[in-house]
């Protein structure tokens, strides 16, 4: 604590200093008036609620902001490039700041982007612009469902209390309340943060998140509770149900919570007990196999009152949602929905061999799960959701034109709260309250204020979205296909994205006759995975 408040505490010793000996030497003088003046810009970052860095770093943190200013092409040069994207870049960053703070995020001089560089995408306009009546997107999940939910086409994803702090996620809650978007639990479930807080209120509607630790409907020994599920499950609060088998930040992996971090207020919402280890198994125990999948999602469904219930998951060996599907046309359950976890996503620590090199992105997940519902005649029946380093109007446009319904996104709605992306989460000194336990970080966190912010990035996101597809002639974005993207694959070629990737018709692989002349990942795995186990013949 006290290095954050270095500045500010040397700056009262000068000042105390300078007046014992203020007679001693002119120079004096000027450090009695420069302390002076830094004391007073240290007790307004304290007090101030717009700026939690400032709150955390008061003086210290005007640095930082001194550095935005420097000039584009010193900072280019000495600090960081403007379109360098690892993992975000600071053009991605500032537009969703600029969005939050209801600033202007207008360029006036054109695109910083090389757009003759190899992969850089564009949307083609009309010469028709086609008049668009509301930015508020909605689809509805669970059609014909007891208890469907008309959801917005871009959400917070899955970010669990105990990786972000309280506060952070009261701000995330009550942000997506005022917007009227979805709010994923994350596998930490729902906590007392996640509920509303003031009278006449609801709470944002949440999505909740079943891992594999069962928290918040687990029995003592860690095996799923039909009555802890059902209490949660029917609270109004909650309008879907998810069931996480695997996510892009570590797919495969399980979880470890050490105990001196389960917090009482942690152990409340995951039913587990404070100070003891907090165990998230690499694998469900409710189910084994494709089939007892399903039949856990309809449990769910059920038990839930008739709420939209579907899964989560990264995908990785092909044949393993291939027996997902097949399960689905041998039982004729389906899940209202599936969430695709791109491997470029995530905001959990994970070991560097995780982060780097296991798990599918998004680009290629996305279109193994829309063309596998697509060829079995299922696209209909099921909403797709998609994550995946998504964070502008143009990363949603692309996404939902490569087959997504809607987008989801965690950490661009970090950065509206006010992640300067320092990439300490981990080691529960976030800088600005977002990632962390420490109850004096968090407390630099203005959850009213952030609230607003969160409201401001989803509704500015949503009207630039609104101005793209009315430019392309279009005037809701689920009448995006892979045509309206344009992709450049040389200097000297560009290519539309339908042409570039494969697109099955519908029912096609349901075709013995068709099999063989489909993409491999097709006609190689779709043979061999089966509906009764995850594993694959032969």
């Amino acid at each position: 604590m006290l290095l954050r408040y270095t500045t500010f505490l040397i700056s009262i010793l000068v000042f105390v200093l300078s007046v014992v000996f203020y007679d001693v030497h002119e120079s004096i003088h000027w450090f009695l008036i420069i302390s002076a003046l830094l004391i007073v810009i240290g007790i307004h970052d304290i007090i101030q609620t717009k700026s939690s860095i400032l709150r955390n770093y008061p003086i210290l943190a005007h640095f930082r902001f001194l550095f935005e200013l420097i000039r584009p092409e010193i900072r280019q040069y000495f600090l960081e490039d403007d379109t360098s994207a690892n993992p975000f870049s600071r053009n991605q960053r500032s537009i969703v700041y600029q969005r939050a703070k209801q600033q202007i995020d207008k360029r006036p001089f054109g695109t910083q982007l090389n757009v003759y560089e190899t992969g850089y995408e564009w949307m083609n306009h009309s010469i028709k612009p086609a008049p668009i009546s509301t930015h508020d997107f909605r689809i509805t999940i669970g059609e014909g469902r007891a208890q469907p939910y008309s959801a917005s086409v871009f959400n917070i994803s899955a970010m669990s209390f105990g990786a972000l702090s309280a506060n952070a996620v009261r701000a995330l809650n009550q942000g997506a309340e005022r917007g009227n978007f979805m709010h994923d639990t994350g596998e930490g479930s729902i906590s007392r943060y996640h509920k509303p807080e003031l009278p006449g209120h609801q709470g944002g509607a949440l999505v909740w998140n079943i891992g594999s630790g069962y928290f918040g409907c687990r029995n003592p020994d860690g095996s799923f509770s039909e009555a802890n599920f059902a209490a949660n499950a029917t609270q109004p609060q909650v309008k879907m149900i998810e069931v996480k088998l695997s996510q892009g930040a570590k797919p495969g992996h399980g979880g470890l919570l050490p105990g001196s971090k389960v917090s009482i207020e942690i152990a409340e919402a995951r039913g587990v007990t404070a100070g003891v280890d907090c165990v998230s198994p690499a694998s469900h125990s409710a189910f084994g196999t494709p089939i007892e999948l399903l039949q856990f999602i309809e449990k769910l469904r059920h038990l839930s009152g008739g709420k939209p219930t579907g899964f989560k998951f990264a995908v990785g060996h092909p044949w393993e949602f291939f027996g997902i599907v097949k399960a689905m046309l041998a039982t004729g359950i389906h899940p209202d929905f599936i969430v695709v976890d791109g491997a470029e996503g995530g905001t959990g620590a994970a070991p560097v061999e995780f982060t780097d090199h296991v798990g599918v992105p998004l680009q290629e997940a996305l279109l193994l799960v829309h063309n596998t519902l697509v060829g079995c005649g299922l696209r209909d029946k099921i909403k797709i959701g998609a994550s995946g380093k998504i964070v502008t109007a143009f990363d949603i446009a692309r996404t939902l034109a490569l087959g997504a319904d809607w987008c989801n996104s965690a950490r661009g709605f970090m950065f509206a709260l006010g992640c300067i992306q320092s990439q300490s989460c981990h080691t529960d000194r976030c800088p600005t309250g977002v990632a962390t336990q420490d109850p004096l970080r968090q407390k630099a966190l203005v959850v009213p204020d952030k609230a607003e912010r969160v409201m401001h990035f989803h509704d500015n996101t949503l009207k630039a979205l609104s101005e793209l597809i009315a430019a392309a002639g279009l005037t809701h974005p689920d009448q995006l296909r892979p045509h309206h993207i344009v992709r450049r694959v040389s200097a000297n070629q560009v290519r539309l994205v339908s042409s570039l990737l494969p697109y099955l018709d519908d029912g096609q692989l349901l075709d013995p006759e068709q099999l063989s002349r489909l993409p491999e990942v097709y006609s190689r795995y779709w043979p061999i995975a089966q509906a009764e186990s995850f594993h694959a013949m032969g």
